[in-house]
């Protein structure tokens, strides 16, 4: 197996264990500002998915594998928290190793990034963003890797209250690991291109916390709304005034949500 990058913060004895899992283009560096608010409560291992940050790259490229590919450095049963593709991952996780996961907190997630029409039986999806968005990023990626990714981080802010902080924080954090390759990033965009997990979702048979900005322009709360509906055992938390990035802009909202998540009864 190539080597993926995961650290961990907090007490390794805890009985909370949590993972994080970052979004397209960034690495586990987006976290830092929540580690010292959480690591007195919870152990958190941190992962660069592969071909990000510190983590070498996997071919071939897609959802399962990248999944697959974490399930051999996590620990054995733990909480998941991914944000935005992060999310994506974490549920494949969960649905492929369900023993493997206790909780999971989807942030900025969704089954479903793109909107798509009514197609061999499945039904019509509104909760997402036009294909020609991921394309265009696509096409844009390997030419100027940090122009596209700065537009990309500006995407993911639009309407939030504290849009020019959260951008800041986001570009300091993706200067301070090695830059993905070119193929990385696409790649990562196909994952959220072609990746429909709507039905499949009612076999997460997990507590799930769902934390969702209701100014999300990438993963539109809809889309939230929709999977707190669909999921077995979930619970939703719209942070007013946040876009795609609640971690960063309301970090005591966000915290204070995922805490009161983890410190609950023991999970089902």
């Amino acid at each position: 197996m190539k080597r993926l990058h995961l650290e961990t913060h907090g007490d390794p004895q805890n009985s909370r264990q949590l993972v994080l899992i970052h979004g397209w283009g960034m690495h586990g560096g987006v976290w830092q500002p929540l580690l010292e608010r959480l690591s007195p409560h919870v152990c958190m291992h941190v992962v660069d998915l592969p071909g990000m940050g510190f983590s070498q790259p996997i071919e071939p490229v897609y959802l399962d594998a990248v999944a697959e590919s974490l399930l051999q450095v996590l620990p054995d049963a733990a909480d998941m928290c991914g944000w935005s593709l992060g999310g994506l991952v974490a549920m494949r996780l969960a649905l492929l190793q369900p023993e493997r996961v206790r909780r999971l907190v989807l942030v900025g997630s969704t089954p479903c990034f793109v909107n798509r029409h009514a197609q061999n039986g499945r039904q019509p999806w509104q909760h997402g963003v036009d294909a020609a968005v991921f394309h265009e990023f696509a096409g844009q990626v390997g030419a100027d890797y940090h122009a596209t990714l700065l537009k990309f981080l500006t995407l993911q802010c639009m309407g939030s209250t504290d849009s020019k902080n959260t951008i800041k924080q986001l570009r300091a954090s993706f200067t301070e690991r090695p830059a993905p390759a070119a193929k990385t990033l696409q790649d990562a965009l196909s994952m959220l291109l072609e990746n429909d997990l709507r039905e499949e979702i009612a076999a997460l048979q997990k507590p799930a916390l769902l934390i969702h900005g209701d100014r999300d322009n990438l993963a539109p709360v809809g889309a939230a709304h929709w999977m707190s509906q669909q999921l077995p055992i979930a619970d939703l938390r719209v942070i007013a005034g946040a876009s795609h990035a609640p971690f960063l802009s309301h970090p005591e909202q966000f915290s204070e949500a995922l805490l009161q998540f983890m410190e609950a009864d023991q999970p089902r």
